[in-house]
């Protein structure tokens, strides 16, 4: 059975990403994806994807707004632009996408099948499902206006698509996986993120299966109009002071804050202190191996590390999607201005190392993969300046860097 996995808060933002990080984020995105299915397969990568925390924490390291609901945008974007030229080699296809887009996900995934071999039109069947569950089976408030579905060569997929509240600015993803899924209606989700808001009927959850048979026994005896009227009636009957004998069922949710500037409170400083700690740590013994990219320096190399755990990291090292801004900053100057300079080496450094492994030469990988390990190492022990120190120090740099966000170059 496929599980949920927790859940988060996505504040509405608006405005685009503009086109000097989209691009990075593209590059930026396919690398990672590369490194994870060098490591670890194909099945992981689509696992990370229907994991909520890796999905936001992927996002935040890539530059984006590490709390809002323009992350599952722009990843989804990206990751459709960067993969599409390497779907044959990596057998991976991103479809759908926002408003109109989403509608074009069934025609792209027969497309896709008559190309691979696999079953396209079950696949676009699945796409429409999914959509129908998220947005009649679960009644949370939330209107769907994205889905995204990544499929591989083999049949196996992800969905991660997305409604929005515009009457509270909140917007709620959802996530499914292939893996283990026996019933599109018995808790199907990989996970739900958003703001429990109020009530929220969940007929897709396994423990409303009598209540699923009980309406089609009603329908079947009653039919619409009758139904219509009973329920007219039954509410005019019913006493708001008079509660239930049991809550709508609801699911699990974390909440993710509002507030745009990044908060000590938001980040796990133990860890944060053990990948800054790896990077000044490892640089000199893994220059060789790491840092031959001309212009690579200190400040790359911690960017680095936050750059391996999302590669490598474990699921419950996640929880703090804030902590992954640090390596590249934010479009809107939280934490701080993007350092392009910084980005371009990390981006420089990537595509090198996964250049090489493709060649079996696997020494640039797994020079990421021990700056990962020295972080959850050091993480134990070591300490740091805080939060609003770090951030000083990345505003005061951040001309020399090439800070840039939506509102200009930082003088």
């Amino acid at each position: 059975m496929s599980r949920r996995s927790g859940s988060a808060d996505l504040p509405l933002h608006g405005g685009r990403v503009p086109h000097w990080l989209g691009e990075r984020m593209t590059k930026l995105g396919v690398l990672v994806a590369e490194a994870i299915i060098h490591h670890y397969g194909r099945d992981e990568f689509l696992r990370r994807l229907a994991h909520p925390f890796w999905f936001q924490s992927f996002g935040s390291v890539m530059g984006m707004d590490w709390h809002s609901s323009g992350i599952t945008t722009s990843v989804l974007g990206s990751l459709k632009r960067g993969l599409k030229p390497r779907a044959r080699e990596l057998g991976l296809h991103v479809c759908g996408g926002r408003g109109g887009q989403s509608r074009k996900t069934p025609d792209e995934l027969v497309e896709i099948g008559c190309r691979v071999g696999i079953d396209g039109a079950a696949l676009a069947n699945v796409s429409r499902l999914v959509a129908k569950v998220d947005s009649a089976a679960v009644q949370d408030g939330f209107d769907l206006y994205l889905h995204g579905f990544i499929v591989a060569d083999d049949g196996k997929w992800v969905v991660v698509q997305q409604g929005m509240n515009d009457e509270v600015r909140q917007a709620r993803r959802y996530h499914w996986l292939s893996e283990g899924l026996q019933s599109f209606v018995d808790s199907p989700h990989s996970a739900i993120e958003g703001r429990t808001r109020g009530d929220i009927i969940n007929l897709a959850d396994k423990r409303a299966e009598r209540s699923r048979d009980g309406q089609l026994d009603i329908l079947a005896a009653l039919g619409p109009d009758r139904i219509i009227q009973e329920a007219s009636a039954l509410a005019r009957q019913m006493d708001p002071a008079v509660k239930p004998e049991q809550s709508q069922l609801s699911l699990p949710h974390l909440t993710m804050p509002t507030h745009h500037d990044v908060r000590e409170t938001d980040v796990n400083m133990k860890r944060l202190h053990g990948n800054l700690a790896a990077a000044a740590d490892r640089a000199p013994v893994d220059y060789q191996d790491l840092l031959m990219v001309p212009g690579v320096g200190a400040r790359t190399v911690r960017a680095l590390a936050l750059v391996a755990e999302v590669v490598h990291g474990a699921p419950c090292r996640f929880s703090d999607p804030a902590r992954f801004s640090i390596a590249h900053g934010g479009k809107d100057r939280h934490p701080f201005p993007v350092p392009l300079k910084v980005y371009d080496e990390t981006i420089n450094v990537m595509r090198s190392a996964v250049s090489k492994g493709r060649l079996g030469r696997d020494e640039e990988l797994a020079a990421l993969q021990r700056l990962d390990i020295q972080a959850r190492r050091l993480e134990q022990y070591v300490t740091g300046p805080d939060l609003k120190e770090i951030v000083a120090g990345e505003f005061r740099d951040s001309n020399q860097f090439g800070g840039r966000s939506v509102f200009g170059w930082e003088e």
